[in-house]
């Protein structure tokens, strides 16, 4: 067992040396069960900051209305798709990809509307409106989907499904009579052609997204709304309505697209390898303290024997205090060695010492270092006495300055030595 799981077992043992050795049995017992092993799904999963993968969408583009459908039966009815009847449309959007396959967007659509209008009896002409759509659209990134994720993939297909609102104005009629309404829906309250529409429309249509680089796409997108029959005023034929789009314009992705990756399985064996030395550590620690108990119970079966200590006379005394060049304050590195002769003294309340002081005959001149000397054995003697209450009595002060050197390197002699002497 290494040193350092001894050391923690004896400092998890130390707080219950004074329970009874029943009751420790039964509390490391508890603690003994194995950690279960750790189970992981083998998925790599992806995260990203909240700022991060967030988009402004730009595109323009055409859109043909495809309302009263149904009415006529030649080659001119009016469903069929009519290229003078196209308007140009505008996008503005702002989104974020919440995941490599899941995106939102605001999305912002809008223009012109052309169209034939049955309400315009006996005239030959077409309609015309101004529309502005929003919808919350909730897109799908098919090809991280299916084929893997892969920020930097050239070319993605995105469908996507929507719901919003559209505001629809200055509906009227353009026929040989000059401008007319081109409603037949009223006004309840004043029997008036409505030339203005709120509703609810659904959306859907699919994405395709070109990378040009890190920040931008090219897209290309085609996308249909649908409306209920009074979208333009105009309430004949079936109930669904739709405007039909083709959008092209660029994507710009706000950072770049990047997400974190991390797979739970990646750190299973050293989660396995943690486990088991948790294991091991606990099968430890009970084993330690049934030992201790063992230990306990056959100390109480011994008698105590008290132990007198005697005074040692003939104790060889080997502290010393050790002190920098040119100085007499004792350091709190060397304080440690003054306490421990204090306390020497205070076991063994009949012997008495001898501090001596000595100075590096390398440095300072006799009459100097004899000063010195006698300056640090009595600093010594005074921190005893004042400090540590060891009575003065006790204590004989010598100091040899220079003219002696206990130790053959010099400047080891800058020193005080305690002796029994």
């Amino acid at each position: 067992m290494k040193a350092s799981r001894l050391l923690t077992l004896a400092a998890l043992l130390s707080g219950a040396t004074a329970l009874p050795a029943v009751a420790q049995d039964t509390i490391f017992a508890a603690e003994t069960v194995s950690v279960t092993e750790y189970n992981c799904d083998d998925v790599n999963r992806y995260y990203s900051s909240w700022r991060d993968n967030w988009f402004i969408q730009l595109g323009a583009g055409i859109n043909q209305p495809f309302v009263e459908q149904g009415i006529g039966t030649g080659s001119s009815d009016l469903h069929t798709v009519d290229r003078h009847k196209m308007t140009v449309e505008y996008n503005f959007g702002v989104g974020r990809w919440i995941s490599p396959y899941l995106g939102l967007r605001l999305n912002a659509l809008g223009g012109a509307l052309h169209w034939d209008n049955p309400a315009q009896a006996g005239q030959n002409g077409w309609s015309k409106a101004y529309h502005a759509n929003l919808n919350f659209e909730l897109m799908w990134d098919m090809c991280n989907s299916i084929a893997g994720v892969n920020p930097n993939r050239p070319v993605s297909v995105i469908p996507f499904v929507g719901l919003g609102g559209d505001l629809t104005w200055k509906i009227r009629g353009n026929g040989v009579h000059g401008y007319a309404p081109a409603s037949n829906v009223y006004k309840e309250e004043l029997f008036t052609p409505r030339t203005r529409n709120w509703t609810l429309p659904v959306s859907a249509g699919i994405q395709f997204r070109f990378r040009l680089c890190k920040y931008v796409d090219f897209f290309a997108e085609a996308r249909a709304a649908f409306y209920g029959d009074n979208w333009n005023s105009c309430a004949v034929g079936k109930s669904i309505e739709a405007n039909v789009s083709a959008l092209g314009g660029f994507n710009i992705n706000i950072g770049g697209r990047q997400w974190g990756e991390y797979n739970e399985c990646a750190s299973a064996s050293q989660i396995a390898s943690l486990n088991n030395q948790v294991n091991d550590l606990r099968g430890e620690l009970l084993a330690t303290s049934q030992a201790l108990a063992a230990a306990q119970a056959a100390a109480q079966a011994v008698p105590t024997k008290t132990t007198v200590q005697t005074d040692c006379p003939d104790a060889a005394l080997l502290s010393t205090v050790r002190f920098k060049i040119n100085s007499a304050i004792i350091s709190p590195e060397e304080e440690v060695n003054v306490y421990n002769m204090a306390q020497w003294l205070k076991d063994n309340p009949t012997q008495k010492i001898t501090v001596v002081g000595y100075a590096d005959k390398d440095t300072g001149t006799a009459d100097y270092n004899m000063s010195l000397s006698k300056k640090r054995a009595q600093a010594v003697a005074d921190m005893l006495t004042k400090k540590y209450g060891i009575s003065a009595d006790r204590l004989n002060v010598k100091f040899d300055g220079s003219s002696v050197q206990p130790y053959d390197t010099n400047n080891w002699n800058r020193i005080v030595i305690f002796t029994d002497k």
